[in-house]
């Protein structure tokens, strides 16, 4: 008789039994002979040898102690443990500059400039980049940052005023100013695939009077059936980035005058939207047998 597998879900301290909609996929991996269990990544008396694999989930804090999580990545390595996604992938993901990767193999994204770390006269810098990017408004970000964690708007009229912010980001690491995208106030698709293959798509749109579609923000997502650009964009952005059979991915973008124009492309712990599509649990828990294969 085959032993049954044992996979540690890797979570947030906040959510120590996993969020609702994640630990759908405990009873889809059961029926594969996997058992599976919450596991917070930074609870230092964890029992990680104990399991035959991790999955990084709900891991939202990883932004805010991310020297940390990139050593516990290590540590897992170390210990022979295989991680899902990959480790090189994950610290690939975790800079937002790997957008200007993608661009370079023909990926089309928000226009992208990168302020490095500790960059001088941070009021003229940011006027200067505005001025590079031809926009008269945009969305500032550090480039290491998740749910849109000190993610704010500027414009030309404003950037005097947000020098002292853009300085203080500029400070603390490499800063990505993008133009603000107007469409992204009618909604941003998340395309969700599971080893490398589509598998739902959500709309994901703003609370009224704002930009940000995260949910703790209260934004909201429908399960939708998304255009055919968005649908087919999804796998050829898998493809730029080598990741066609990586066992979960999401990528975020919108339908821009016909074609699809990639937001974010998330590798790392992004919500799959498990409760909104019946078969996505059993889709993403085969994914995941099948990458530990």
């Amino acid at each position: 008789m085959t032993q049954k597998r044992r996979i540690a879900l890797a979570t947030g301290a906040r959510w120590p039994e996993l969020p609702t909609d994640e630990r759908l996929v405990i009873p889809a991996l059961a029926r594969l002979d996997v058992d599976a269990a919450p596991i917070v990544w930074d609870d230092a008396a964890a029992p990680w040898i104990t399991f035959d694999a991790v999955v990084v989930r709900s891991c939202w804090d990883y932004h805010l102690k991310v020297e940390a999580f990139l050593a516990w990545l290590d540590r897992l390595s170390r210990l022979g443990l295989p991680v899902l996604n990959p480790p090189a992938l994950i610290r690939w993901n975790a800079d937002k500059r790997y957008l200007l990767e993608l661009a370079a193999r023909g990926v089309l994204i928000v226009p992208t400039q990168v302020v490095p770390k500790g960059a001088d006269d941070a009021g003229r810098s940011l006027l200067q980049t505005l001025d590079a990017l031809g926009a008269d408004q945009a969305v500032v970000k550090p480039a290491v940052s998740a749910s849109a964690h000190r993610t704010w708007r500027t414009s030309r009229a404003s950037a005097a005023g947000d020098a002292a912010s853009f300085g203080a980001l500029v400070a603390a690491g490499d800063v990505l100013v993008q133009p603000f995208v107007p469409a992204v106030t009618d909604g941003e698709w998340s395309v969700i695939c599971f080893g490398g293959i589509p598998s739902h798509a959500v709309l994901k749109r703003p609370a009224p009077g704002d930009w940000r579609v995260q949910g703790e923000l209260g934004g909201t997502a429908e399960r939708r059936a998304a255009p055919a650009v968005v649908m087919d964009g999804a796998p050829r952005v898998l493809a730029a980035a080598g990741v066609e059979r990586a066992a979960y991915a999401r990528v975020d973008g919108c339908e821009i005058d016909g074609v699809f124009v990639l937001m974010e492309l998330e590798l790392i712990e992004p919500q799959l939207y498990l409760a909104l599509e019946p078969a996505a649990p059993s889709r993403f828990a085969a994914a995941i047998a099948a990458a530990l294969d």
